[in-house]
C-alpha cells in the first residue's frame, strides 16, 4: 500500500450547517457540493468531505459517532495570519479552545473545533515547508527565549 492520503471525510451531525461553516464562514470553495456531500480541496491531491454522521455509519457498515481523537491542522505563514484565521473561525461560529500564542515547538498557534467538535489546530511553524512537488519537510526549531 502506497503511503499516502487522499481524501479526510468528517462526519457531521447537520450537513447544511458544517456546509454554512466551511464555505460562507471559513470562505473554503467547494469542489463538488452535493445534496448529501460537500468536497473542498485542501492540499495538493488532498481534499476533505463532509458527509452526514449516520450516513457515514451506513456507508461503512458500522456505526460512526462524534469524537475529537484527532486534530486537523492548517501551517500558516505567519503569526499574523493564525490569528486572522482564527479571528474568522470565531466570527463563523467556531468554538475557540486555544487562544493563539507562542508553542513549546517554537512556532505559534492556537486550536477551536468546528460546529461537530472537530478541532483544528491554526500555526505557524517554520520548521515546515512545502516544495513544488508537495514533498513536506520539518525541520526542528529553536523556542524563542521568553525569559528576560
Amino acid at each position: 500500500m502506497d503511503q499516502q492520503l487522499n481524501l479526510v471525510t468528517l462526519g457531521v451531525g447537520d450537513l447544511r450547517v458544517s456546509r454554512r461553516f466551511y464555505s460562507r464562514g471559513l470562505g473554503w470553495t467547494p469542489l463538488l457540493d452535493l445534496d448529501e456531500i460537500v468536497f473542498y480541496q485542501v492540499g495538493k491531491g488532498l481534499a476533505l468531505a463532509l458527509f452526514p454522521l449516520a450516513d457515514l455509519g451506513a456507508d461503512t457498515g458500522h456505526a460512526a459517532t462524534a469524537g475529537t481523537p484527532f486534530t486537523l491542522a492548517q501551517n500558516l505563514g505567519s503569526p499574523a495570519e493564525v490569528d486572522a484565521a482564527m479571528r474568522r473561525a470565531r466570527e463563523a461560529g467556531a468554538t475557540v479552545l486555544k487562544e493563539p500564542r507562542h508553542a513549546a515547538f517554537g512556532g505559534y498557534h492556537g486550536y477551536f473545533a468546528d460546529p461537530d467538535g472537530h478541532r483544528w489546530e491554526v500555526c505557524h511553524n517554520p520548521g515546515w515547508s512545502v516544495a513544488a512537488d508537495g514533498t513536506v519537510t520539518l525541520a526542528a526549531i529553536e523556542p524563542p527565549d521568553t525569559e528576560d
